[in-house]
């Protein structure tokens, strides 16, 4: 039997990219889904081609909004029972030069990426606490393990969800809830078509690496894998992408040598 069936497990972020596959393949192991982002119409969409449309509750959710999101969580708990596992998925990407970004537009990706995590976290929390179980992933990134160019809001709001989900764990290690961090690399996802330039308009531009990156499908197997056996943390990349973070944790200076010479918008070159 599938460790997901007829487990309520909410994603956020789930109208597109990771979190949309990662709710398809969640769906055919008979999960319970509750499904969240800003657009409804391809939520709607996505619930509509499941076959047990009755098992998935769709949720609007703007993370920029400053919500403390706790009307949704009863809405989540009077339609299910319960909240099995949260995958806070949804966030925005960020291609544009640190002198180029007005700080509107650093405040807005860190409100999304950020608080806007946490405040779904904490008003999930208690219910989870309450039942004594449970689980919370994160989708981070390479980036929020060290800073890289084009990147230096979206890097800052990766590296403080990497902070704060390693205090969760920290916190809760007796209390039968599982955290996993999820650092992926770039993915075969229209990520970087709706990145903030530094304006905090949408580039509308795929660059390389995502162009180049990790298919969609075997990252979402990843994290379903990595949540199913409750790792703190997992690194989802391909060869050059685990080598960077290698380096980067043994050899530092060298790391930044490399960084320096690479192609922000390119292929990573190790």
């Amino acid at each position: 039997m599938s460790h997901f069936k007829n487990k309520v497990v909410w994603i956020t972020g789930a109208s597109s990219g990771i979190g949309k596959e990662t709710a398809v393949q969640l769906n055919e192991l008979g999960a319970k889904l509750i499904l969240s982002a800003r657009n409804v119409e391809e939520l709607e969409k996505l619930k509509d081609q499941f076959a047990r449309p009755n098992d998935v509750l769709v949720i609007p959710i703007d993370l920029g909004s400053g919500s403390d999101f706790k009307i949704e969580v009863e809405q989540a708990c009077a339609t299910f029972g319960r909240i099995d596992v949260l995958f806070n998925n949804a966030g925005v990407s960020q291609r544009s030069y640190l002198m180029e970004t007005s700080l509107e537009t650093d405040r807005k990706i860190m409100e999304i990426n950020y608080f806007g995590t946490i405040a779904l976290t904490k008003a999930v929390l208690p219910k989870m606490l309450e039942a004594g179980e449970g689980h919370i992933a994160v989708t981070s990134s390479v980036v929020g393990r060290f800073g890289y160019g084009v990147r230096s809001a979206y890097s800052a709001a990766k590296h403080a969800l990497h902070g704060f989900f390693e205090s969760l764990y920290v916190e809760l290690n007796d209390r039968g809830i599982g955290i996993t961090i999820v650092a992926a690399g770039p993915t075969q996802t229209d990520i970087s078509k709706h990145a903030f330039d530094g304006a905090g308009n949408q580039t509308g531009e795929m660059d390389e690496m995502q162009e180049k990156g990790m298919p969609v499908d075997q990252v979402a197997r990843i994290i379903i894998d990595s949540i199913a056996k409750k790792k703190r943390e997992v690194i989802i990349g391909d060869f050059k992408t685990k080598l960077g973070v290698t380096i980067n944790n043994l050899f530092p200076s060298l790391f930044f040598k490399i960084a320096k010479k690479q192609n922000p918008r390119g292929d990573a070159k190790f």
